[in-house]
């Protein structure tokens, strides 16, 4: 499934590497310090060149620090989302 990212001034993107396990589920993320501000997508299967993979994409987040709702808390919970780039956190 092709992703359209939509980063530029002020906006970036979350890649967020998955287990497989994870596949269909909704993942959320919220900017910290705004937790009541949450968004989510979907985690679905990944085909590159270099094979397959689950992710779930934000193509389109406010730069700064993001927090990641999972329910393992050994997990990266937070991204930094700059502005025209995009970020990558792996939970697999």
């Amino acid at each position: 499934m092709a992703v359209v990212l939509d980063i530029g001034d002020g906006v970036g993107a979350l890649v967020l590497y998955l287990p497989a396990a994870y596949r269909g589920r909704e993942i959320e993320v919220s900017p910290v310090g705004d937790e009541g501000r949450r968004t989510h997508t979907g985690a679905l299967e990944r085909r590159t060149a270099r094979g397959a993979f689950c992710a779930a994409v934000y193509p389109a987040l406010a730069e700064g620090w993001w927090r990641i709702w999972g329910d393992d808390p050994a997990l990266p919970s937070r991204a930094l989302i700059e502005s025209g780039a995009v970020s990558e956190v792996d939970w697999r």
